[in-house]
């Protein structure tokens, strides 16, 4: 593997995290809170900002609808005759076809995708015409007008502020927050040769190999504590440099509890390094991937629920966010700032939002592993059934399969996260440390016990043994 293909790979890996994070989830994220909270609150939600078409690009959308749904129809039926087809061959156990398994598979995947895509957008080309030729993609572009009005609306720094603690804040919060992605891996690892081949389910293969993540270091884990609880020090010097007092107020809440929920993040993962015997994130995936998922390893499953709590507080959103507290505290630590300065507090939350959701399938849910899809592709089997079928696939199709199940896990705790924003009240503060220190904390530590005493008793062994056996 030469240099510059390891150098190339490196920056395509860390532009695809900046897409997905900064470019992707955190927008969607913002607009999702606020399309939640007008459902919740029976309100029509961001609706305003659009892109007016003229009358001739309108005019030509609306000629171009029907043969779009026409060709939808198309190749969903040629993506449904494919799938019958690989039905019959599933149920005959052999293929008298002159088109292979993998081709079948190839077909109904990219014809039913086309089909899909036609299809939505079909209805999007509909909604302009209806709408007069605005595009608003249902409150969409909202994200990107605030992004704008960031960018151009004034920087003020208050008179007696710290200015260099003041500008570092902000930088502070939101890098730590990104770069913890380095150690995250989205899929198994591309075998840079054999992209078009189906690879055998075991054994070593030859070749220069791509791990689907940016760094793969030693620590793992402990590198993503490292570089998150920096994000500490942004909040809590932002509150001190605003020469403010409810900013003060804020940044001494934002630390006191950013400090005591990573001490439950930390205790409640020691329990997962036990049983995957190893730091490395892509070790977490692997094992999981050759034995059961963690959540479903008794003691992870509460780690994974101690783990989610404190991650909703270590991102100090609802309803654990009491440095923001506006009854209280008017903004808290963010009260003095404006323009891009308040935008990278706002964008660090939400990719904090994210990084815990991926960390947690990580190390929970089995990060990229996708039931019944191996390396050599899909094979299908039932309980206690001594037949099933399989479906070959080349290398890269397993490689997307994979990072498209891994960011639906993250969507799916994201989701999960804007229901408790939305389904709770704001604890009071002596609440929030008493969860942390009489609760989790305690919890935490019991378990620990309770998974060096599974793993010494041999019952851990019996468990995953079970769990293969069965599924």
């Amino acid at each position: 593997m030469t240099t510059t293909f390891l150098v190339v790979s490196s920056f395509v890996k860390v532009m695809v995290v900046l897409v997905i994070t900064v470019g992707t989830f955190a927008p969607i994220i913002i607009w999702a809170e606020r399309r939640q909270s007008a459902m919740i609150q029976d309100r029509l939600g961001p609706s305003r900002a659009a892109i007016t078409l003229p009358a001739s690009a309108v005019a030509f959308i609306d000629r171009a609808r029907l043969p779009m749904w026409r060709l939808a129809a198309l190749t969903g039926i040629v993506a449904i005759v494919a799938l019958l087809t690989l039905t019959f061959v599933a149920i005959k156990g052999s293929n008298p076809l002159p088109l292979s398994t993998s081709a079948l598979t190839a077909t109904l995947v990219g014809f039913g995708a086309a089909s899909v895509l036609l299809r939505v957008g079909y209805g999007v080309h509909g909604m302009i015409v209806r709408n007069s030729g605005k595009i608003m993609l249902l409150g969409l572009l909202h994200p990107l007008a605030d992004a704008l009005k960031f960018i151009f609306k004034e920087d003020f720094v208050p008179p007696k502020a710290d200015k260099l603690l003041f500008s570092a804040g902000p930088i502070i919060a939101l890098i730590p927050a990104i770069a913890a992605f380095a150690v995250v891996p989205f899929a198994s690892s591309l075998h840079w040769d054999y992209l078009n081949q189906v690879l055998p389910r075991t054994g070593e293969i030859a070749g220069p190999v791509v791990p689907m993540q940016v760094a793969s270091i030693n620590i793992g884990i402990l590198f993503i504590f490292a570089i998150a609880s920096t994000g500490i020090i942004g909040a809590a010097i932002s509150g001190y440099a605003s020469d403010n007092k409810y900013s003060l107020l804020g940044g001494i809440r934002a630390a006191s509890q950013m400090v005591s929920y990573e001490v439950v993040l930390g205790l409640t993962l020691v329990p997962a390094f036990m049983v995957y015997a190893s730091l490395r994130l892509e070790d977490m995936a692997m094992w999981q991937y050759d034995h059961v998922w963690g959540i479903f390893v008794p003691p992870l499953t509460l780690a994974a629920i101690n783990f989610f709590v404190a991650a909703v507080a270590e991102t100090k959103r609802v309803p654990f966010d009491l440095p923001e507290g506006e009854s209280e505290l008017v903004g808290g630590y963010l009260t003095e700032y404006s323009g891009m300065k308040f935008g990278m507090f706002f964008m660090g939350e939400f990719v904090e939002v994210v990084s815990l959701a991926a960390l947690a399938s990580v190390i929970f849910l089995g990060a990229w592993d996708v039931p019944f899809l191996y390396r050599d592709g899909f094979e299908f089997s039932l309980p206690f059934v001594s037949t099933g079928f399989s479906v070959p696939l080349v290398h890269w199709l397993v490689v997307a399969i994979q990072f498209v199940v891994f960011l639906f896990k993250i969507i799916v705790l994201i989701w999960f996260q804007l229901m408790i924003r939305w389904s709770l009240p704001r604890f009071r503060y002596d609440q929030l440390m008493s969860l942390c220190w009489k609760g989790l904390l305690p919890v935490s530590l019991l378990n620990i016990l309770v998974i060096g005493a599974f793993i010494l008793s041999g019952w851990l062994d019996g468990w995953v043994a079970f769990f293969e056996k069965v599924f």
